[in-house]
């Protein structure tokens, strides 16, 4: 169970909007805060669902933090990216009480999660996803990033268009192939039955994608059917290819939540320790922000 519950970490649709702490031993302490980001589709979970991670990671020397953040239900994207900002900088404000290195953030998400992991790992002080709260004097920049069987390509179902009264883009065909190649994640279900071509590009990891994306460690089963892993292969391709440092781990034959399984779950929180060790934890692994 947390340390500390029910921190308030900024506000959004007129509420508090809360994480719970999970504080490592101050001899092991790494100086490290992780923040973590439940899967749910955008449209359920919570952050509880990451307390069977935090606490493992905390006992191998890592601050962190449970983030709750708002779901579209509540409040249509770009909301919960705005939420994962706040986050940041809450974290950054008070990395002194905390016991972290302010440099020494990295994000760690799953599923729904892990998309806005990695766009707001892409996007550091980017303006228009910073949210009404947003200060000048605090980063959004993160030293690394974790995303596991992340959504990071979305497409048009023409099925959608049932919904929203109107028709899928004019060349059908393309749309039809992006549908049956099982390669993307229909974009309904983050931005409802109306997003436009430009939408569905801006709700995108792979748009943010840049020689100074920050360290990155993906995780897919190769048996996802919710969201199929290729997609996930050409982001870790593409990183690759601007020289940005980038670890890819596909798991033979699992699907999506595999790492809740038994034998799963030791073995994914270690390799995500080693990873943010490399790559945030260890002086040699830090940047300047």
């Amino acid at each position: 169970m947390p340390l500390q519950s029910d921190t308030v970490y900024g506000t959004g649709s007129g509420r508090d909007l809360r994480l719970d702490l999970f504080l490592p031993d101050p001899q092991k302490s790494l100086r490290t805060a992780v923040l973590q980001f439940h899967g749910g589709g955008w449209r359920m979970g919570n952050r509880q669902m990451m307390y069977i991670h935090a606490e493992k990671l905390s006992s191998l020397g890592f601050t962190c933090c449970a983030v709750e953040y708002r779901l579209v239900q509540e409040a249509p994207w770009p909301a919960p990216l705005h939420d994962v900002k706040a986050a940041i900088r809450w974290t950054r404000a008070h990395a002194e009480e905390l016991g972290i290195d302010a440099h020494r953030i990295v994000l760690q998400g799953y599923s729904a999660g892990a998309h806005l992991a990695l766009i707001a790992a892409g996007t550091p002080n980017w303006r228009e996803f910073e949210g009404e709260e947003s200060s000048p004097s605090l980063s959004t920049q993160v030293a690394a990033v974790m995303a596991v069987y992340p959504p990071t390509a979305f497409f048009f179902d023409p099925q959608e268009a049932v919904f929203g009264n109107q028709y899928p883009p004019e060349d059908k065909d393309e749309w039809d192939r992006h549908k049956h190649s099982q390669e993307g994640f229909p974009s309904w279900v983050l931005l409802g039955p109306n997003a436009s071509p430009e939408d569905i590009r801006q709700a995108s990891p792979f748009t943010y994608i840049s020689p100074t994306f920050p360290p990155t460690l993906l995780l897919h089963g190769t048996a996802d059917v919710h969201v199929p892993h290729p997609p996930t292969v050409r982001f870790h391709q593409r990183l690759v290819a601007l020289g940005v440092k980038s670890d890819l781990h596909l798991y033979s034959g699992q699907s999506h939540g595999f790492d809740l399984l038994d034998g799963f779950q030791q073995v994914i929180q270690e390799e995500a320790a080693l990873f943010f060790r490399r790559m945030a934890s260890l002086p040699e692994g830090v940047e300047n922000i």
